[in-house]
């Protein structure tokens, strides 16, 4: 009898969790069906690119587990489809302006130089862009400053002071901690350990930051001055001088086109799309647009693969980034689908693990010999991301792009100082060989170790610059003069061969079709983005990701200010840099 109330029991439960599964499952998809039924386009819409909204190369739908089915099915469009909206909108009938809110942008420069090349196409249909916030970032001007009318707040204002890359380093809290990293590294302009090494930039990365850092300013300057009508000389006088204080003193400076409040703003939208003062506007946000708009085109008889590899390269099939084993089996699978007739790879990566690029390197390789590969490079292509990228047929960048960074470190922690002389803890071992405690916290290394570690190195230092040498068709010579960890923008690694054309992703995706004489394709994503019942099944995969998420919303809310949340973050990402060999930007870099 107790055995069948046990049964029984098992079998109430059982039923009682596949009812509330299949609940949420039915939820989900009456959420899907009404969020494209709720959304239409009315005639003579604005469409609205909001700058304080991340946009991302790939996310997979979020996902929560409540009576908000909004949130069941939240799935904000990626840069792509942004950038296809965006073009598309130009043609739609149904929206006759663009209207960027620009307070501030969290975007890279390499992604918002492609957003704002997507709002000078769409410029060219005739329609009106016009650009507001209250005050303005420098970066979020950048993009707003393509627009046909630029405004900011009677008292508000326009942050125009240049730009600035600033590291953070940890030397000195180490020494107070009595904590010895154990440090190796090939490229005299590997910077990436810098912080644990030094408490400031060594000549050398102070020169190649100054260069890149100067390029991406270049471009800013160049980009306002075009939409503006005024020339990067007087434009970085007015940054100099500190001449931007005010409002005023940005309208003074025609930099932007009135001192505006909310209320004059939409009167002036409902100018731009020839309404009466008394109309309702029809705002629609990328978001909305992505539901209502038929911009994706299904019926192309090509497929072409776009694979994002978006984040830290990592060893692994799971975590977040570019797990190694995880895109391998992707990349296998599309060279061996013979419905994909070329893939093109999105990169957007500082780097990582040396392992896991060599093995996706090693991937591309064998794809190269069944179909085109094309990579893309998004706001960084880096060290390992330059090394996953290097073997391409073809390769394109953004002129900001940050790329290059061919180098190669390793760190280990000594630790026995800390814990002996702040914490009173000991260690003692038992070992079959001497070095079978090699990497181990509680010692240091060995002069014999430090050798090992050293040649290691530079032996992965090796392998990388010849895996670029085949790829660019250069000598190992060439490579290694351009190579030493340093740091270019797109625009410079074109003209050293690091890179073929300047262009975006829409670029990448043509050139791949003309590539396999295609007139008539459509794209397939990749990593496939996963359906809600998938992510209720495996509401594991985002763990990591979600516990990062969470712990950085909890920092904020309990007063933790954005800049110490993300010094907090970066302690915490330390370990995954250890103990095995690293192609990888550096630590941290702060772009204003």
């Amino acid at each position: 009898m107790v055995k069948f109330l046990k049964l029984l029991l098992a079998v109430f439960i059982s039923m009682l969790v596949c009812s509330v599964l299949f609940f949420f499952i039915l939820l989900g998809i009456v959420s899907m069906a009404s969020s494209k039924s709720e959304v239409h386009l009315e005639d003579k819409s604005i469409l609205v690119v909001d700058l304080t909204k991340p946009v991302k190369d790939f996310e997979q739908p979020s996902i929560s587990l409540s009576l908000n089915t909004n949130k069941l099915t939240s799935s904000p469009p990626n840069l792509y489809e942004i950038l296809s909206m965006i073009r598309y909108a130009g043609k739609d009938d149904h929206i006759k302006a663009i209207y960027i809110k620009g307070a501030y942008n969290v975007n890279g420069f390499a992604a918002s130089q492609e957003l704002r090349q997507a709002i000078q196409d769409f410029k060219k249909s005739g329609k009106k862009v016009i650009a507001y916030a209250p005050t303005m970032s420098q970066s979020a001007y950048y993009v707003a400053s393509v627009a046909d009318k630029v405004y900011v707040s009677p008292i508000g204002g326009l942050d125009w002071m240049g730009m600035v890359a600033q590291m953070v380093y940890f030397k000195g809290l180490l020494d107070k901690l009595d904590i010895h990293p154990e440090i190796f590294y090939a490229g005299k302009f590997k910077s990436a350990t810098e912080p644990f090494r030094r408490d400031n930039m060594s000549d050398a990365n102070r020169l190649q930051t100054n260069i890149w850092l100067g390029e991406i300013y270049g471009q800013v300057l160049d980009g306002v001055a075009q939409s503006r009508g005024l020339d990067t000389a007087s434009l970085h006088a007015l940054a100099n001088q500190g001449a931007i204080q005010s409002a005023r003193d940005a309208l003074d400076h025609h930099m932007v086109d009135g001192l505006f409040y909310a209320d004059q703003v939409e009167a002036a939208l409902r100018k731009a799309v020839n309404i009466n003062v008394d109309d309702q506007l029809h705002l629609i946000s990328l978001d909305k647009y992505n539901k209502a708009a038929n911009y994706k085109d299904y019926s192309g008889i090509d497929r072409i693969a776009v694979l994002y590899a978006q984040g830290d390269i990592v060893t692994g099939p799971d975590g977040e980034g570019i797990q190694g084993e995880r895109y391998v089996s992707m990349i296998r699978d599309i060279r061996k689908d013979s419905s994909i007739k070329a893939l093109v790879i999105r990169v957007n990566s500082p780097g990582g693990s040396a392992l896991a690029s060599d093995l996706i390197w090693r991937e591309i390789q064998l794809t190269r010999k069944h179909k085109p590969v094309i990579v893309s490079m998004g706001n960084m292509a880096a060290s390992g991301g330059y090394y996953i990228s290097c073997g391409a047929d073809y390769i394109f960048a953004e002129p900001t792009t940050l790329t290059g960074s061919i180098g190669v470190f390793s760190m280990l922690g000594n630790a026995e100082t800390f814990f002996k002389n702040k914490l009173g803890i000991t260690f003692d071992a038992v070992k079959t060989g001497e070095h079978a405690d090699l990497g181990s916290i509680a010692r240091p290394l060995t002069q014999v170790e430090r050798n090992w570690m050293q040649a290691s190195v530079d032996s992965i230092y090796h392998t990388f610059i010849s895996r670029v040498a085949e790829g660019r068709n250069k000598s190992t010579a060439y490579i290694d003069t351009i190579g030493q960890g340093h740091v270019w923008t797109g625009i410079h690694a074109q003209k050293i061969g690091l890179v073929d054309s300047i262009g975006g992703l829409h670029d990448a995706i043509a050139y791949a079709a003309k590539e396999i004489h295609s007139t008539s394709y459509r794209v397939s994503t990749f990593p496939v983005k996963k359906s809600i019942l998938s992510q209720l099944l495996s509401s594991d995969d985002n763990q990591e990701e979600d516990i990062d998420m969470q712990m950085n919303m909890k920092l904020t809310a309990g007063g933790i200010s954005p800049e110490l949340a993300s010094l907090i973050g970066q302690v915490r990402e330390l370990k995954t840099m250890m103990n095995q060999p690293q192609a990888k930007l550096p630590f941290e870099l702060t772009i204003e």
